[in-house]
C-alpha cells in the first residue's frame, strides 16, 4: 500500500506545479530510492494525457565517470537528458540520495569538468523556462541519508518533508494552500517593482546592490516543492560590501563552513571559509560568472524553521535571505552565466533590515510592506 502522502505529492506536482496537459512529454529524473514517487508521478502523467519518460541515475554514475572517464567522456553532456531539455514540455526532478557524501573524495578538477558538461543542460533549462517553453520542477524524496544529515529519524524526516510540501493530513487541499502562498507573496513582488537601490544590513551583512530594471519573482510551488520565497537577479556589477553566512554552504555533498564574502563592483574580491576553502575557491573560479551574484532572495516559509542541510528546504526558511553565486534566472532580468548556482543562507531575525530606496521594507526577519 503506497504512502497516501506520496500519491498526494505526485498529484500536486503534475496537476499544479507543472500543469501537465494532453500530449506533454515529461522527463522524470530521479535516483533509485525515489521509485515510489516516480511510480506515482508516472501514473498521474498518464492520467493527465501526457507521455512520461523515466531517467533513473544511480549515484555511482558520476563517481565512475569522474574516476575512470577520459577528458572527452567527462566533458560530454548527457545526450538523452540534453535532448529532453531541448524538446520536451516538462521535467520533474526528484533528489533521493542514499549517500550525500559520495563525491567528497572526488578529484576536484575532474568534478569541475563534469559540472561544465552538465552546465550546458542547466542553461537550456533556464533559457527555455524563462520563455515559458519548459515547465521544470525540483523536489526531494526522503531517504535515510537526508534524515541523518538533518539529525532526524527517517520517520521524522518523512513527516518534515510532507508537512513542508503540505501534502500531509493537515492540509486537505494542497493546491489551495500553494495558491494562497502565491496570493500572499504577490503584494511583496508588486511593492518591489520599479525600484533601484537596496541596502541589506545586520550583524552578518552590510551589502548594497541595485535591482533597477530587474523583477522580483513570486515562488509558490511552480519550480520548487516546497517553496515560499521572492527572488531576483541583482544588477551584476552593483553589489558591494560583505556578508557572512549563518549556516554551512553545501554543494554536491561538499560542506564549506564559516563562509564570508566581500564584494566590490559586483564581484567577490575576498572569500573566506573555516573549512574547505580550497573547494570554495575552485568552484567559484570555474568560470567568469562564478564570482558574481545570479540571485538575491528572501525566504518566506515560516513553516520551515529547521536547518536540514538540504538547500531545497533551508533556503525557504522564514526570516532568512539567501544569495546565489553563479547563474541567474533570465526571467528576473539577470544576465549572469555560470556552470554553478550556489545558494548560501544568512539569518536576518536578529537586528537586521532591508531598505529599498531609503524605505525600510523588512526588519528582524519579516516584511513591513
Amino acid at each position: 500500500m503506497p504512502d497516501p502522502r506520496v500519491v498526494k505529492l505526485a498529484r500536486l506536482l503534475v496537476e499544479y506545479s507543472t500543469r501537465i496537459q494532453k500530449g506533454d512529454r515529461v522527463a522524470i529524473e530521479a535516483q533509485p530510492p525515489a521509485e515510489p514517487l516516480v511510480r506515482a508521478i508516472y501514473e498521474q502523467v498518464l492520467l493527465a494525457g501526457g507521455h512520461p519518460y523515466v531517467f533513473f541515475s544511480p549515484q555511482w554514475v558520476e563517481e565512475l565517470v569522474i574516476k575512470h572517464g577520459n577528458d572527452e567522456q567527462i566533458a560530454r553532456a548527457p545526450a538523452l537528458r540534453k535532448e529532453a531539455y531541448e524538446r520536451f514540455e516538462s521535467r520533474i526532478r526528484i533528489y533521493a540520495q542514499s549517500n550525500t557524501r559520495n563525491l567528497s573524495g572526488a578529484n576536484l578538477e575532474r568534478e569541475s569538468m563534469l559540472k561544465k558538461a552538465v552546465g550546458e543542460i542547466v542553461r537550456i533549462q533556464m533559457d527555455r523556462g524563462a520563455k515559458g517553453e519548459f515547465r521544470w520542477l525540483t523536489t526531494l524524496f526522503p531517504t535515510e541519508a537526508y534524515a541523518q544529515d538533518a539529525d532526524m529519524s527517517l520517520a521524522e524526516f518523512e513527516d518534515f518533508v510532507y508537512q513542508a510540501c503540505h501534502v500531509d493530513e493537515g492540509t486537505p487541499d494542497p493546491t489551495a494552500f500553494w495558491q494562497g502562498v502565491k496570493q500572499s507573496q504577490q503584494h511583496i513582488v508588486d511593492a518591489l517593482r520599479g525600484h533601484d537601490q537596496m541596502v541589506v544590513r545586520g550583524p552578518n551583512c552590510d551589502l548594497t546592490l541595485s535591482i533597477k530594471g530587474r523583477l522580483f519573482l513570486n515562488a509558490f510551488g511552480d519550480h520548487n516543492m516546497p517553496d515560499g520565497e521572492v527572488f531576483t537577479g541583482p544588477v551584476e556589477d552593483s553589489v558591494n560590501g560583505w556578508i557572512r553566512f549563518s549556516y554551512p554552504a553545501i554543494y554536491e555533498g561538499h560542506e564549506v563552513d564559516g563562509v564570508e564574502f566581500r564584494f566590490a563592483g559586483g564581484r567577490v574580491v575576498e572569500a573566506r571559509a573555516e573549512k574547505n576553502l580550497a573547494y570554495l575557491l575552485q568552484l567559484i573560479d570555474a568560470d567568469p560568472g562564478g564570482r558574481y551574484l545570479g540571485e538575491f532572495a528572501i525566504g518566506n516559509n515560516f513553516g520551515v524553521q529547521r536547518f536540514t542541510r538540504q538547500i531545497l528546504f533551508d533556503e525557504k526558511i522564514g526570516g532568512t535571505i539567501h544569495v546565489a553565486l553563479g547563474a541567474g534566472y533570465p526571467e528576473t532580468g539577470s544576465k549572469n552565466k555560470s556552470i554553478i548556482h550556489w545558494d548560501m543562507i544568512c539569518d536576518m531575525r536578529g537586528g537586521a533590515e532591508i531598505q529599498v530606496d531609503g524605505d525600510v521594507i523588512y526588519k528582524d526577519g519579516a516584511f513591513r510592506i
